[in-house]
């Protein structure tokens, strides 16, 4: 009996241990679901209040990276596209406007390297790093300005020195020989040299053209239409490791499949974009997903990559929602990591998202 009196203090304080473990857990849970599906809205001193507005929706793996990078403010134009060094970890950033620099150099972890002040471009579409592996990277560029330098693509040294131009500077032109382009909207440069182009942000060509290595025309489809291997308004384009290429078909909202050797109509992709375009399309590095945005409808969606020798119906497996009027553009990921940046035209930013994955790694 003379232990009774401290029992029930005893249970009391078990029972209040229980309650706040209980209390801490679902309040971990609460933010925890607040992370992965909820509505992120945190600005930074002096920044956008777009910055940092998203919502995941379905599966979730990405998330943003709010300390990148460390100066937005360096954001002075609207920004278009983004490259990606993984082996040097370097990001670029490609923007127009009037006396602002076209290019922006960040580090993949956020600081700031350098800008290009080159008058040679005038304005910046498509952006796309080269070589990554090797001792001499080089960034590609693709130029849809109506003035002495538009209407082509340049290629220049990481610290932004020219070193060549495809096509007639300052004339639009459909001719192949030499090349002629009107607005090409972006390249892609394959491991083994070969160049594959959109031509066409709303210009006189609607095409989709395999170079050589030596710059020689292999094949070519440039037809304006909407049957089968037919383009309107071309916007972006990625090879994936079947030698298959996927072709962002924007004014058809619809992706196109082709083979890469033999320039073969494979397939389309339709099903997902009845509210939107497709802008841009690139794989992640463990080639499960595709990554697609969608202008107008503010979203970055991921799609299930289907197996080789498939092409089969599009599937939405994750969608990033962003906010009102970010109007996201073009995208590049970093291979070695996963991370995806994106090009905001609306919100004047290119934005990092890191791919997480719940109890394991997304690559």
């Amino acid at each position: 009996m003379k232990y009774l009196p401290t029992a029930k203090p005893l249970m009391l304080m078990t029972k209040t241990s229980h309650t706040c473990l209980i209390v801490s857990s679902m309040a971990s849970l609460v933010l925890l679901m607040m992370v992965l599906y909820g509505t992120m809205s945190s600005q930074q001193p002096g920044g956008s209040s777009l910055r940092h507005d998203y919502q995941l929706l379905g599966r979730p793996l990405y998330k943003l990276d709010l300390s990148w990078p460390k100066n937005p403010e360096l954001y002075t134009g609207d920004v278009f596209g983004v490259a990606v060094n993984q082996y040097a970890g370097v990001v670029y950033v490609a923007q127009r406007g009037d006396n602002v620099p076209k290019v922006l150099v960040f580090t993949t972890d956020g600081d700031y390297l350098m800008s290009w002040n080159t008058t040679t471009l005038e304005k910046p579409h498509g952006i796309f790093l080269a070589d990554a592996a090797s001792s001499n990277p080089t960034v590609w560029i693709t130029d849809v300005g109506n003035g002495p330098y538009g209407h082509c693509i340049k290629q220049y040294t990481p610290s932004g020195k020219l070193l060549q131009v495809l096509g007639t500077p300052g004339k639009a032109g459909s001719g192949l020989d030499p090349l002629q382009f009107d607005q090409p909207a972006e390249i892609f440069i394959h491991n083994s040299g070969e160049i594959y182009i959109v031509d066409g942000d709303g210009g006189m060509n609607n095409r989709l053209i395999k170079l050589s290595k030596e710059q020689k025309v292999m094949w070519m489809h440039g037809e304006k239409g909407q049957g089968l291997a037919q383009f309107y308004i071309p916007h972006s384009v990625t090879v994936d490791t079947a030698q298959r290429v996927w072709v962002a078909d924007r004014g058809n909202k619809r992706i196109q499949v082709f083979n890469s050797v033999t320039g073969e109509w494979l397939g389309t992709w339709g099903s997902c974009f009845t509210e939107d375009a497709p802008y841009s399309v690139r794989l992640t590095p463990d080639k499960k997903y595709f990554v697609v945005v969608q202008l107008n409808t503010n979203q970055i969606s991921l799609l299930d990559a289907p197996p080789v020798g498939v092409i089969g119906q599009c599937r939405v497996v994750s969608v990033i929602q962003l906010a009102d009027d970010v109007k996201p553009h073009l995208v590049d990921l970093d291979l070695k990591t996963g991370a995806l940046y994106v090009a905001e035209i609306g919100a004047q930013q290119a934005q990092k998202f890191t791919p997480f994955s719940l109890g394991e790694n997304f690559l």
